[in-house]
């Protein structure tokens, strides 16, 4: 049986002292995906609409890191080591080449994988994300700030304020995606608690801190890799400003960024002007 994004079983695997969930679903041929999410998030917040549509010609890895939803452990407070452990839960898999997709703080981790363990990674996509030490990265945005910091008449329409713009056509696919996000009943991940955020928000602080040299590190990311545009990306105005990200990574794999770009358009933050794009 293959599974989809709703049917796949949460998994579990020990790895560095911490017991990892996953998920793993979609077509094994392929060389597999493994996405990192963004700020508070778990597996249940990636859009099954877009996840489902990478899985039809590769095999796509969920996971919460150490001390996220139903993994165990303390979320570190580094993005170093949030990428320590990534690699020990992909190395625990027995995987030995993989692509890996990181969304907003999950795009840092996913540059760090790359850096920490370049034989590990084939392709690095990253998504509304942005450098270490880049512009704005070490804290939320005051428009973020009031997202995050506002109570919802349902707790989860948190998510209309992060991911889509204000627009009538941004707000309709934000239904949507509620629609697809609320679908899987069964083993569904608890929601983080405040201890989570409080890691993940001190981890983006470090890796903030602007220094002389401090893109020099993306020098040393041999991957071939794709960065989508960020527009009006919530989670990382926690960081961002992702078009910051320096020529270092000017050898991208345009073939492999096309290929994966339409798949990930849901991820990507609706913008009116993508709305008027894709129209």
């Amino acid at each position: 049986m293959i599974h989809t994004h709703q049917t796949a079983p949460t998994q579990f695997v020990e790895a560095n002292g911490i017991r990892f969930a996953y998920r793993r679903f979609g077509n094994a041929a392929g060389t597999p995906l493994v996405l990192n999410q963004h700020f508070t998030g778990t597996m249940d917040h990636w859009d099954p609409a877009v996840t489902d549509a990478l899985a039809k010609d590769r095999e796509v890895v969920l996971f919460n890191n150490a001390g996220v939803s139903s993994s165990s452990g303390e979320v570190p407070t580094s993005i170093e080591g949030m990428a320590a452990y990534a690699i020990a839960f992909v190395r625990a898999l027995g995987l030995s080449k993989v692509d890996v997709l990181g969304f907003s703080i999950g795009g840092f981790v996913a540059q760090e994988i790359a850096g920490q363990a370049p034989g590990l990674v084939r392709n690095l996509i990253l998504v509304g994300t942005g450098p270490r030490g880049g512009e704005g990265m070490g804290s939320l945005t005051p428009e973020a700030q009031q997202i995050f910091g506002a109570a919802y008449q349902e707790p989860d329409h948190l998510w209309l304020a992060v991911h889509f713009t204000t627009s009538e056509a941004s707000q309709a696919a934000g239904r949507d995606f509620l629609k697809r996000f609320r679908l899987r009943k069964e083993n569904r991940d608890p929601e983080v608690n405040e201890k989570v955020a409080l890691a993940q928000l001190e981890a983006l602080g470090k890796w903030g801190i602007q220094f002389k040299g401090s893109y020099d590190y993306l020098k040393t990311i041999c991957s071939s890799t794709c960065r989508t545009p960020n527009s009006s990306s919530i989670p990382t105005q926690i960081t961002a400003r992702s078009t910051s990200i320096p020529s270092s990574l000017s050898d991208m794999s345009q073939c492999f960024c096309r290929r994966t770009r339409n798949r990930k358009r849901h991820v990507v933050q609706h913008s009116d002007n993508q709305d008027d794009e894709h129209a």
